[in-house]
């Protein structure tokens, strides 16, 4: 039988540094990028020890990207390419004594760094010169412990509180390409609204942002549109909003604090083989303006909300796999957070420059779950960490999510519903029909409230 031997070459640092990479995405966190962080924030070894600064950043994104994984199983991936080397294996307490050093800072800088809208050459995420961004919040459990529990409290869920203490996260994301523009976090005892006041030092004019009726407060809306960005909330059906003028198209203008804002009444129709179904949308808008913004189009402009809802399912559920996080301290698990973000960023941004090279692909196609299995692999095999002679800007992850573009996105039809219970005992819902059915949406503007 015959034999083949395949021989690779791989580029990474010298010395100790070597299992510093994360495979193909150290070209969108280069080592440049990472040791100006660690030097802005005084966070660089004083001497040069087994694993310098610099790799236990690193660590920390790889294990973000194995989160499944302990640390030293993880920094095993970081050198399973690196075999001619010889590198050392650190102990576990080693690993962790390298990231309390290391503190939450510098993640936090690195995300500040790597954290913006990924902005697309398609135009991907704007309507009439506006970026479309959303926020909102979710929640992440942390470690039952003491130290943990001295910050983030358990929450009641439904009839009893949630086994694990919680932390909220708030987030504002680009909805064209589901990148975060900027995220807070803390204690699940703090409410959304805080939160969301914290992110309004992200907004930005030419932003048009999207929100659920939670972030509908007074207060809230005209902090945020002092920023100069565009505002479009849902707000409850029965709230009390005095007229003070009435626009062509059947929409009204009214004050909010020192807010003027367009009020757009609508009723949404879906019609499929199963039948009709009829929902009222009630929206609060800072485009006050019918013949440039029509209400219409701002009504079926709403849904793209639900970008930050898939957004947060790929960091929860294809990211993190619905585990716990692992960090036993408050420090840790700030850290540890930030380090999740940078890596989901990391990850987006590559997946932006795979469909911005083929002009007319929607970002929505591509695939995450592909673009995180192609960037373990390339992890793992810590290949393309420092880039070639020849420029390569769609990569192997991008050529991975290419070759698996996901179908055009289909109309949604179905209510949300618990598909599979965390208790098998306590399932909610009907049986779940997953026929999928032909539908047409129509939209009725209403002169008056419902």
């Amino acid at each position: 039988m015959g034999q083949a031997a395949i021989t690779r070459t791989v580029g990474v640092a010298a010395g100790v540094f070597a299992p510093g990479h994360i495979g193909e995405l150290t070209r969108i966190i280069p080592f440049e990028m990472v040791d100006e962080v660690l030097a802005e924030t005084g966070a660089v070894q004083r001497r040069i020890r087994l694993l310098p600064a610099r790799v236990t950043v690193y660590l920390l994104l790889a294990g973000a990207l194995f989160n499944g994984l302990g640390y030293r199983q993880v920094f095993d991936r970081l050198r399973a390419g690196l075999s001619d080397l010889a590198t050392v294996r650190p102990s576990g307490s080693a690993l962790r004594q390298a990231r309390q050093r290391l503190g939450p800072a510098p993640m936090k800088a690195l995300f500040d760094l790597v954290s913006g809208p990924a902005a697309t050459t398609a135009g991907a995420g704007r309507w009439r010169g506006l970026r479309i961004v959303a926020v909102d919040g979710t929640l992440l459990s942390v470690p039952d412990c003491p130290a943990n529990l001295a910050v983030f409290s358990r929450q009641r869920l439904g009839n009893g509180i949630s086994g694990y203490p919680q932390l909220r996260l708030a987030a504002l994301v680009a909805c064209g390409t589901r990148s975060v523009i900027g995220a807070v976090f803390g204690p699940a005892a703090t409410g959304e609204l805080e939160y969301a006041r914290r992110l309004a030092a992200d907004l930005r004019a030419g932003m048009l942002l999207l929100g659920d009726r939670n972030f509908a407060a007074a207060a809230l809306l005209n902090q945020m549109a002092a920023t100069g960005a565009d505002l479009l909330v849902r707000c409850k059906a029965n709230r009390n909003l005095p007229t003070v003028a009435r626009c062509r198209d059947g929409s009204t203008l009214t004050r909010i604090g020192m807010l003027t804002m367009r009020v757009i009444n609508a009723e949404i129709t879906i019609r499929t083989a199963q039948g009709t179904r009829t929902g009222h949308y009630r929206l609060l808008t800072t485009l006050t303006d019918p013949a440039t913004h029509p209400a219409g189009e701002l009504v079926r402009l709403y849904h793209e909300r639900w970008e930050i809802e898939t957004a947060y399912a790929e960091l929860k559920s294809t990211i993190l796999g619905g585990r716990v996080l692992r960090a036993r301290t408050p420090d840790g698990i700030e850290q540890e957070v930030w380090s999740l973000l940078t890596a989901y960023q990391a990850l987006r941004t590559a997946m932006t420059d795979a469909t911005d090279s083929v002009p007319g692909t929607d970002p929505d196609r591509a695939g995450f779950t592909t673009a995180l299995t192609a960037a373990r692999d390339q992890l793992v095999l810590a290949a393309g960490v420092i880039p070639g002679i020849d420029i390569d800007l769609v990569g192997t992850i991008g050529r991975h999510v290419l070759a698996h573009l996901l179908p055009a996105r289909r109309v949604r039809t179905k209510d949300r519903i618990v598909k599979r219970a965390i208790s098998k005992y306590n399932a909610r819902g009907p049986a779940i029909d997953r026929t999928t059915y032909k539908a047409t949406i129509s939209i009725a503007m209403l002169t008056s409230g419902p």
